[in-house]
């Protein structure tokens, strides 16, 4: 449905998802990926096909990024195997996709120490409130323990990724 945004008229028509070809057709700079790889020590999220990578990016961590998380407000970033579970264009960051933590794995190791393991990890662009902009321009890890890029980076990887797509969070 048309929108008039100033002198502008914005025509909103629905994009399709990844891997359709008309997605490919419409936007051949975006191939789709089939997992996710992030290395916190280098502080880069890499998108794969076929085992290579296609684009990398630069990301900031939770406030404590050593180790894995463990527990609720511990603001550790998680390290394992997950999935994307949903994609949000209406988070209180720049788009967001949620990470699968805790897994099974990680509700056993926070029971086996009796505290709750937190959630609603996500991959997502800078708050829309403006938070934390300072440290996010000076490129220091400032998330609560979430995966953070550029908002022009969460553009490319939500166009590149979709629900279900695999990630993997190394040291």
């Amino acid at each position: 449905m048309p929108r008039l945004i100033g002198p502008l008229l914005l025509l909103i028509l629905p994009f399709p998802g990844p891997g359709s070809s008309l997605a490919n057709e419409l936007s051949p700079q975006h191939p789709p990926a089939d997992r996710i790889v992030v290395l916190k020590s280098e502080r880069t999220l890499h998108l794969y096909r076929d085992g290579e990578v296609l684009r990398s990016f630069d990301i900031a961590l939770g406030l404590a990024p050593e180790g894995p998380k463990r527990e609720s407000g511990d603001f550790r970033t998680p390290e394992g195997q997950y999935f994307i579970e949903w994609k949000n264009a209406e988070s209180e960051y720049f788009m967001a996709l949620k990470v699968s933590y805790p897994n099974e794995r990680d509700r056993a190791l926070a029971a086996a120490e009796g505290v709750d393991p937190g959630g609603m990890i996500m991959i997502h662009g800078d708050p829309n409130n403006g938070r934390y902009s300072a440290m996010r321009g000076q490129g220091m890890d400032w998330t609560d323990g979430c995966i953070a890029v550029s908002n022009a980076d969460m553009v490319d990887i939500w166009l590149m990724t979709s629900e279900g797509m695999p990630i993997e969070i190394r040291p």
